[in-house]
């Protein structure tokens, strides 16, 4: 059996440990939101230029005249 001096040691480790997991877990959550918002911006950016794309597609003339031989 563990000794008290032992056990208090352990257990400050352990804690020091959970503190240190927070903080990564805190830094992993701001990161996670700040790819989101860039994904977000990707997705409207994206939007936007498949809604210019179509534009300039909507306006090509339909017809197009044969090559006569």
């Amino acid at each position: 059996m563990a000794s008290l001096p032992e056990l208090t040691e352990r257990v400050e480790r352990l804690l020091l440990r959970h503190d240190e997991i927070l903080r990564t877990n805190l830094l992993l959550q701001e990161q996670v939101a700040a790819l989101t918002q860039e994904r977000d911006s990707l997705r409207s950016r994206l939007n936007a230029a498949r809604a210019r794309v179509d534009a300039l597609l909507e306006r090509l003339p339909t017809d197009t005249p044969k090559d006569e031989a």
